[in-house]
């Protein structure tokens, strides 16, 4: 009996276990499942220590370090577990003695010597503004608003209007301004940048550009001016307001991202990101010109240390996530990663950049895992469409792809048409097109890994979650040549109109920023819906969903299974009572990785 699984059914056959196949020679799912996960980190104000969640052993929970990773501390013990992208990140204390962060809905503070958290007010995404007072968001109406709380008496106080949400606040060195992004509640494709004085209370809005995004803001040390990004050109570039006169600082043809000035004023530390792969960099704050302290992988949380070296948390292909530090002359430690030694040990295949044309002709990138094995006989595949869709695949780790490479398969990370990090233009080409044109980009990933030579073309699967399902659902149901031999739907949605009503507020958002109010656009809800398309579907699906997930409901699940059994289609159909939107705990993510393996090697014998 699993624990672990509530719903466990099938239609026709099941998968069964193959007494051919072997695991992988050098990968384990239950390694996999054990690595830690550093994210969502904070530097204290000495530049001493830094703060960070880590995602292991089923907790997401606050641990403490010092820069050199001489000294490590966990703060919280029944934290989480918190999908890591979408937490936020903790707060050190002006003073260095306690640690802010949020937790069920609160936000908790705990000594940063030890000892049990406190729960002081209902809010997130807490932030200092000096040693008694803290800047949270609260959530009420469907608006997230600013407020200041005290430690002495946390009794939130709204500085923000509610006209929209803030987001992304940050403090001046001075503690008397608040800047933030504005996210109007009557525009889903536009966001200011309003700062908040924090002496006389008023509300203003210094940056606001029709049809465009503001965000990232950064004060300056000395509060002369702040730094921001803005996609007008068509990328996510650096500006500068100085005296309310914006000054573009970067062209580079990329998106900037996690913004930090060095305490001179003089520079700018960022993450530049295009075509799915990072550099930090360093931006001159008065002529824009653009270096590279460290390339490529995913970095994230950047801060400058105290003798001006870079902390930072960064993974790639090759390297599970850790803490890095890089010094003045790009020399780069490691002081804290929590990777099993079997994950350290095992051989990892760095994938190669491919492009084809999508069936329009739009130029599709992706990443080709190639096995060990390719060239001495033909492989079977994956095509994997990652989640969002507003995100990309990128040079990241992923050790799930590993662990079916090592098995003998070919892995295929393309990034349709909606994928950030390739421009606004192709960011924006799946608005009104959700589950058409972006599908179309899936099955020509398959017609182009059909062409290579070292690919079987009749042993191609699609396999995503989150977005990545709906598209493997998607691209299964709007095929004619039933290309895929079957396909995977992890958490996805199968009806956008039916999941508009039974989403949460940022799923919901992000449908309607890109799709519009169903109301207004009612016939490409429905054209974007393969649940109306289950007829067509022609090969074994495998459903997989969490029962607590707010942001895609359970409930789309259970109405493509209701489809498919209408139908008399095979499937296989599995549930989770204790996960969300995200497999996120170790026994849970095995049992479906177990199955996942199974299915695929059945139906790609």
């Amino acid at each position: 009996m699993n624990l672990w699984v509530n719903v466990d059914e099938h239609d026709g056959v099941p998968s069964q276990l193959r007494k051919d196949v072997t695991p992988p020679p050098h990968w384990r799912l239950d390694a996999i499942a054990a690595l830690g996960r550093p994210h969502d980190m904070a530097l204290s104000a000495d530049a001493a220590s830094v703060a960070f969640v880590l995602d292991m052993g089923d907790l997401s929970d606050i641990w403490a370090m010092t820069v050199a990773g001489t000294e490590l501390r966990r703060l919280t013990t029944n934290r989480g577990p918190y999908a890591f992208w979408e937490d936020t990140p903790p707060a050190w204390s002006p003073d260095g003695d306690r640690v802010a962060f949020a937790a069920a809905g609160w936000i908790h503070l705990v000594a940063a010597a030890g000892g049990p958290p406190q729960r002081l007010a209902e809010a997130g995404s807490p932030l200092w503004l000096d040693s008694d007072h803290l800047l949270a968001t609260v959530e009420r109406d469907r608006v997230g608003r600013l407020c200041r709380v005290a430690v002495a008496d946390p009794w939130p106080i709204p500085l923000s209007p509610a006209d929209g949400s803030a987001t992304s606040a940050t403090v001046s060195s001075d503690g008397s301004r608040i800047a933030y992004v504005h996210s109007p509640a009557d525009d889903r494709n536009r966001s200011d940048l309003r700062v908040v004085d924090l002496i006389d209370g008023s509300v203003d809005t210094i940056v606001s550009v029709p049809g465009h995004f503001v965000t990232s803001p950064a004060f300056a040390p000395d509060g002369s001016s702040i730094a921001f990004v803005c996609d007008r050109t068509g990328w996510k570039e650096l500006y500068l307001l100085i005296d309310g006169t914006e000054r573009p600082l970067t062209s580079e043809q990329a998106d900037m991202s996690s913004l930090r000035w060095s305490a001179d004023g003089s520079r700018i530390l960022a993450v530049r990101t295009r075509a799915g792969r990072d550099d930090l960099v360093l931006v001159d704050a008065e002529f824009g010109e653009v270096s590279r302290v460290a390339a490529g992988g995913t970095w994230s949380s950047p801060s400058w240390t105290a003798d001006g070296s870079v902390i930072a948390v960064h993974e790639d292909h090759r390297t599970a996530p850790g803490i890095v530090t890089v010094d003045p002359d790009g020399r780069l430690d490691r002081p804290f990663a929590a990777v099993p030694a079997a994950i350290a040990a095992a051989p990892h295949v760095t994938p190669e950049v491919v492009t084809y044309r999508s069936t329009d002709g739009l130029e599709i990138a992706g990443f080709l895992f190639r096995p060990p094995g390719a060239g001495r006989g033909k492989c079977p595949a994956v095509v994997y469409p990652h989640g969002g869709p507003t995100s990309h695949y990128g040079d990241e780790w992923d050790g799930h792809a590993q662990y079916f490479v090592d098995k003998g398969y070919a892995w295929f990370a393309v990034n349709f048409r909606g994928s950030t990090s390739y421009g606004r233009d192709f960011e924006h080409a799946d608005h009104g097109d959700w589950g058409v044109g972006d599908a179309e980009d899936c099955l020509a990933a398959h017609d182009y890994l059909a062409g290579l030579d070292w690919i079987d073309r009749e042993r191609i699967a699609i396999f995503g979650a989150s977005y990545g399902s709906y598209l493997a659902l998607a691209s299964l149901a709007r095929d004619p040549r039933h290309r895929f031999a079957c396909g995977v739907a992890k958490y996805g949605d199968c009806d956008i109109l039916t999941s508009w009503a039974q989403g949460d507020q940022p799923g919901v958002e992000d449908l309607e920023r890109m799709m519009g109010h169903p109301s207004d656009n009612r016939a490409a809800y429905i054209e974007g819906s393969p649940v109306h398309m289950i007829a067509n579907v022609a090969r074994p699906i495998l459903v997989a969903h969490g029962e607590q997930d707010e942001r895609v409901s359970p409930e789309q699940s259970k109405e493509l299974i209701a489809e498919l059994k209408k139908h008399g289609k095979p499937y296989e159909y599995v549930t989770y009572p204790t996960e969300g939107h995200g497999l996120l705990r170790r026994e849970p993510q095995i049992d479906f990785y177990r199955r996942l393996e199974r299915f695929l090697d059945w139906y790609l014998m």
